[in-house]
């Protein structure tokens, strides 16, 4: 099979936890699941007929198992490793089971939905259901406003563990840091629910409040209260540093790119004649989003050539910048942390393996993986883990990103050390200076 994906406009997420979305389109697979899918959805359709039966309720309507003949042939299909489909099944009757508490009052729909999300998670920690409400909200989130706390998250057996918080949200003004792991929710522990179950429980209607048990290396755990409030990522910030241009990339979401370039030429204007004499590209707890605004960023910086490769299970695909490089061959720093992840670090790993930026602060978050949004009957869908992404020259980055130059930050002090340390790389690079390290050095 020449990729199921090669048929279907669906379109492609480096991120991680809640951060950004894609606009979602597409129909089927082909012409419909496979025989397999559909064996396994009409096994589905017994074991849950079993279930209602041994509950002592009246079986009624046929369990309509289509979405879930779907879901699983894109797994089948898509998914980044060869999978074992009596394991699949297994482990969405098992889902169904541990879900379902009274298989006698429990809609048939509800039934297919636990089973779908079950076989999902079994895949990995990124892959998952997206019912109606998830579906809607990955929307919004791809235009960049959503409702919620404003923090990116992953599962971690104590509960949540914090990627970042967004700027300019609630979660940051409360002091929520990348590496805090979220235990309780208004007293409700968080580490014996799903990834979604828990994010529905930090969503809720704006204005309203959440308090949270943290807990910090060094330190007791504590509690934070958040007011919910409508968030709007503003993706792209800048503002001159002296003669340097600072770029604050928050997100990688519908239109960064074209940002990026507009406050570039708008910083060169302000700098006066000769425009800036360099960039800072600031990377620190941007988790992540769409694949085609992490190429159009680096486009930014680079005169053509590679930016990432995409590898599936069937194949291969490299994607490289458009146009010419608008910094004009200018220094270029990148600032990264252990908050960077996905996008960002495709941005990172393509400047630093072509050689044209310096890398200052902390490794990245590795996380090496590509998910990719499918459609389901009922505005429902699907992410799935189906391709790994790797730098220019083939370097996977699984277990992160190290920077060049390795510098702390204390998030207490009100000195920045990461970004003083690359004002003054920027100024030597554009005096004609040599910055080395390990692997080469960028010349000027």
């Amino acid at each position: 099979m020449r990729s199921v994906l090669r048929r279907l406009p669906a379109l492609r997420l480096f991120t991680v936890g809640l951060a950004a979305g894609a606009l979602l389109l597409g129909c089927g697979v082909g012409s419909g699941p496979s025989p397999e899918a559909r064996s396994a959805a009409e096994k589905l359709e017994e074991t849950i007929v079993a279930m209602r039966r041994d509950a002592g309720a009246t079986v009624g309507e046929t369990p309509d198992t289509e979405l879930f003949a779907q879901a699983f042939e894109y797994v089948r299909a898509a998914y980044v490793r060869q999978t074992e489909e009596q394991a699949l099944f297994e482990a969405a009757a098992d889902g169904m089971r541990t879900e379902i508490d009274d298989p006698r009052a429990a809609r048939t729909e509800a039934f297919v939905e636990a089973a779908t999300q079950a076989m999902l998670h079994s895949l990995d920690d990124y892959s998952g259901y997206l019912d109606r409400e998830s579906f809607r909200r990955l929307q919004e989130e791809t235009r960049g406003r959503f409702g919620g706390l404003g923090v990116e998250i992953k599962k971690d057996p104590l509960g949540l563990e914090v990627i970042s918080p967004i700027d300019g949200t609630p979660a940051e003004a409360a002091g929520l840091r990348p590496g805090d792991k979220l235990t309780h929710a208004d007293g409700d522990p968080l580490a014996p629910m799903t990834l979604r179950e828990a994010v529905d429980l930090l969503r809720g209607d704006v204005g309203t409040r959440v308090t949270l048990t943290v807990e910090r290396e060094g330190r007791p755990p504590f509690q934070v209260e958040i007011v919910r409030a409508v968030i709007r990522i503003q993706p792209v910030k800048a503002r001159l540093e002296g003669d340097v241009g600072y770029l604050r990339v928050t997100h990688f979401v519908s239109r960064t790119g074209e940002v990026v370039r507009e406050k570039m030429a708008q910083l060169e204007e302000a700098a006066g004649p000769g425009g800036v004499r360099g960039f800072v590209v600031d990377l620190r707890n941007n988790p992540g989003g769409l694949l085609d605004e992490a190429i159009d960023v680096s486009g930014a910086f680079l005169d053509g050539g590679g930016v990432v490769s995409v590898k599936s299970r069937t194949e291969a695909e490299a994607f490289a910048a458009d146009g010419g490089d608008e910094s004009a061959g200018k220094p270029i720093v990148v600032l990264i942390n252990e908050g960077s992840a996905s996008a960002s670090e495709i941005v990172a790993g393509a400047l630093k393996d072509r050689n044209r930026a310096v890398l200052v602060g902390k490794r990245t978050f590795g996380k090496g993986s590509v998910q990719t949004i499918l459609p389901l009957p009922g505005q429902r869908g699907i992410k799935l883990t189906t391709a790994l992404y790797f730098t220019p020259t083939g370097r996977t980055v699984e277990g992160g990103i190290p920077p060049h130059i390795e510098v702390a930050r204390d998030p207490d002090a009100a000195e920045d050390a990461q970004l003083e340390r690359a004002l003054t790389l920027v100024i030597e690079m554009a005096g004609g200076h040599s910055i080395y390290w390990n692997a080469g050095a960028v010349q000027r």
